[in-house]
Order: C-alpha cells, then structure tokens, then sequence
C-alpha cells in the first residue's frame, strides 16, 4: 500500500541521477519505480523520466521532473542523525564530493539542491544536557563548525 504522505522533491531533469545517489548512499533507502512521460509535456518530451519513486531511509519520496525555475532552500532538508564519526564523514563527504557544498553546523547540500543535516546523536543529546552549562558550551562548539567533530564537541561539553 503507498504511503499517505510522500515527500515530492523537484528537480530540473536529474529526478533518476538523484535518487540513484540516495539509495547508493544512504542505509534503507532504494529507487522504488520510474514513470516516464506518456506524451510531451511544459518540461519535457514524451519517454523522458518524469518521476521517480524513492526511498531515502525508509521516508518515502517522489522526485518530479518538473523542469527549471524552482529551488531548493533550507528551509527542507533532511535530518540524518549518525552514531559515530566514521558515518558522519562518509554521510557528509558523500554529498559534498559529488558536487554539494559545505554550510554552517552540520549542514550541507547536495549537487541538486536538497539541504542535508547530518547531525551525530552525540551532537543531539550535548544541546539536550540538563546541565545547561555543558549544553551552551556543546552548542557554540557546534556553531563554529562546518562538519560536526565528535571529539570536539564532547570536549566542549565537558568543559
């Protein structure tokens, strides 16, 4: 049974190039179903790719080929909480070695446009201490970061 809620993601033509990234990047994530076009249409021509079922750990997602004119921005993206450094490294240089570009605390964005939070668990549960001391330290050592370092926000909040 499909999902009731599928998040839709627009793209200008790499709906498949995006998707195929995902489900080789990320765990329990898969290219579910292509659609293509049954006649033309305002982005593109009959046969062409126009969308593209997906799943990106275990969220369903539809990529729309929808042509040009529409951008992403941060105010989507998703959150990927990671366990350790090793997967927070490979999530994050994943995305930003094919094409992405680094941002402020933790974010990225993909070739395509999506914004990406990789965020340890370890990051989450610092911002979260009930010593509020400890959580401000972890917070601003978050906040002159690109990439998110383990060690060093552990280091921020012990103090």
């Amino acid at each position: 049974m499909p999902s009731k809620n599928t998040i839709c993601l627009w793209y200008d033509g790499a709906a498949l190039d995006a998707a195929t990234f995902y489900a080789a990047t990320f765990p329990h994530s898969s290219v579910d179903a292509v659609l293509h076009a049954p006649a033309d249409y305002p982005a593109g021509r009959e046969g062409d790719v126009l969308t593209v079922e997906f799943t990106v750990m275990g969220t369903p997602c539809l990529g729309l080929n929808g042509g040009p004119g529409v951008s992403h921005n941060e105010a989507f993206s998703f959150l990927v909480s990671t366990e350790d450094q090793a997967e927070t490294d490979r999530l994050w240089n994943a995305i930003v070695g094919n094409g992405g570009r680094e941002n402020a605390c933790g974010w990225c964005q993909d070739k395509w446009g999506i914004s990406w939070q990789i965020a340890p668990r370890v990051l989450l549960d610092a911002i979260k201490d009930p010593d509020r001391a400890a959580a401000r330290r972890a917070f601003l050592a978050m906040m002159d970061m690109t990439k998110i370092d383990i060690a060093a926000i552990e280091a921020a909040r012990r103090g």
